[in-house]
């Protein structure tokens, strides 16, 4: 035991130089190190520390053209590249460096999100409009959850959002948000992109919102899980007539299912929303047509689907009570959403219209979770 423990005190003392050396590698052999972004009032610094450059431009997405070539930033002493700009209003933004024509992410900033196989730089600008984007001091829980789809024949993941409280709360059981990703995402994107979890955990911490569980499932009926995991794809053709709607199926007879026996739900109606952005929105209207009886809480949101006056009235007669439809004045999708409000008021089916500024963009569907929310699951 003595020789166990003196090996022990030998191997720290011999791997303490190696740690200290470890951590001096991520000073890049003693570079200045640099704040970015900093925040100061009405200005927003950006800095990059590339002595080896030529030309460094920033390229974010609150610019004019956030496609663009970007603005140029300056290089100052030691080959600190610097650029202040005003500060956008209040949002969550992305930006890049262009490093001489390649982009480089902020290596100061540790807040990305991904998009796709893209990963970007956040910029939360604090406000009213993202007050909700931060972390809450009561802390829901993320998990990832395995299960077998026998319409899909695939072995899949989705994303769980469990409400602060519920390990503890072995007796309560909580109602569900069914939440839907667009076309390019998958069961990360509603956490990464749309600060689902912070959302929630704001709006429940300050008694705006029912706690509720959060399920985020992979809309792409021909992926096992996100992309970054490196797993194949099924083969089958989506095409088929027979296999239409598969995925749809599939969210409402396996992995409705699944939730409810994996985690304590109430399995009622009145206990089921689901919401989902352009194709996840489209998928949304669709689950609502098939299974009319399933979700008391529908909400398409920058919709890319529609629905006929006889499917609207029998979803007015299975008694749903709340209808949220929302899209931006400038979306591509704009004049489908107009559409669709009509045929809900022509039917006569009680429902909000939801409209914000702005086009297809992240911006508008955290606004709109962060809207609908406290509107679910009221008694």
């Amino acid at each position: 035991m003595r020789k166990f423990f003196l090996f022990a005190a030998v191997a720290a003392l011999a791997s303490a130089p190696v740690v200290s050396q470890e951590l001096n590698n991520f000073n890049f052999g003693g570079r200045q190190q640099v704040v970015s972004p900093e925040l100061k009032g009405d200005k927003v610094t950006f800095r990059l520390n590339a002595n080896y450059a030529t030309i460094v431009n920033l390229v974010g997405s609150w610019m004019e053209n956030p496609y663009g070539t970007g603005v140029p930033m300056q290089k100052g002493a030691n080959g600190v590249w610097e650029l202040t700009v005003d500060t956008p209003s209040p949002e969550i933004y992305t930006y890049n460096f262009v490093v001489d024509g390649v982009s480089v992410n902020d290596p100061q900033n540790y807040f990305v999100q991904r998009d796709g196989t893209r990963y970007l730089n956040m910029l939360i600008v604090p406000g009213e409009r993202t007050e909700n984007y931060f972390e809450a001091n009561q802390r829901g829980t993320v998990t990832y959850k395995w299960y077998d789809s026998k319409i899909l024949n695939i072995n899949r993941r989705l994303t769980v959002y469990t409400p602060y409280g519920y390990e503890k709360n072995k007796n309560k059981k909580y109602p569900v948000l069914y939440l839907l990703h667009g076309a390019g995402g998958d069961e990360e994107a509603w956490t990464s992109m749309g600060r689902t979890a912070q959302i929630l955990d704001n709006l429940i911490e300050k008694g705006l919102a029912e706690p509720m569980i959060v399920v985020m499932p992979n809309g792409n009926p021909n992926q096992q899980a996100a992309q970054t995991l490196g797993l194949p794809t099924s083969d089958l053709n989506f095409r088929d007539p027979s296999l239409q709607n598969a995925y749809v199926k599939s969210l409402c007879e396996e992995i409705v299912p699944f939730i409810e026996k994996e985690f304590r739900v109430n399995a009622k109606p009145e206990s089921r929303a689901i919401a989902g952005l352009s194709m996840g929105g489209g998928h949304t209207i669709t689950a609502s047509i098939l299974y009319p009886s399933m979700f008391d809480y529908i909400c398409p949101l920058s919709a890319a689907g529609s629905a006929t006056p006889e499917q609207i009235t029998t979803l007015k007669k299975a008694g749903v009570k709340l209808y949220f439809l929302a899209c931006g004045t400038t979306d591509f999708l704009w004049d489908g959403a107009v559409t669709l409000d009509k045929t809900l008021t022509d039917c006569g089916l009680d429902h909000i219209f939801y409209k914000s500024d702005g086009g297809h963009v992240w911006a508008n569907w955290r606004l709109y979770l962060n809207t609908f929310a406290p509107m679910l699951f009221k008694k």
